[in-house]
């Protein structure tokens, strides 16, 4: 062999040598993303699975939300009779209480003065159980 095949040889084997160091480097780096590459395909299809379970359960909640808005219109229309029956009872009531009011006025200077010393005059029946009642709320 000569020398230039000598060198040529010396020169192949040196940049063997610095070859084999950045190959295994490489290797390396290539298994890293292998196994980086495995988890990021497990953690992609976690969140797939967060995404499709958080979709079922948005429908579920909408559709619970119109089920309990139709409930309250249920609800809402049942009771907006009963309302209208309650606001005319209440005016009943207050017009019958003004005049239970105006009739306890007209009997209370009735009741203060003082019977007739001849004897009480007679009274209808209505004014008796008045004055009844006036005498039993005292």
């Amino acid at each position: 062999m000569s020398l230039i095949e000598w060198a040529a040889q010396g020169a192949l084997l040196l940049l063997l040598a610095i070859a084999v160091p950045f190959g295994w480097r490489l290797e390396r780096q290539i298994a890293a993303l292998r196994r980086e590459g495995a988890a990021m395909e497990a953690g992609a299809a976690g969140i797939s699975a967060a995404g499709d379970a958080a979709e079922a359960t948005l429908a579920r909640l909408r559709a619970t939300a119109e089920q309990a808005g139709r409930n309250v219109a249920e609800r809402v229309a049942e009771a907006t009779p009963l309302r209208e029956d309650l606001r005319f009872l209440t005016e009943r009531a207050e017009m019958l209480a003004d005049r239970l009011d105006g009739l306890v006025r007209q009997a209370r200077p009735a009741a203060a003065e003082p019977p007739p010393a001849a004897g009480p005059a007679p009274r209808s029946e209505a004014e008796r159980e008045l004055l009844r009642a006036l005498r039993g709320g005292r």
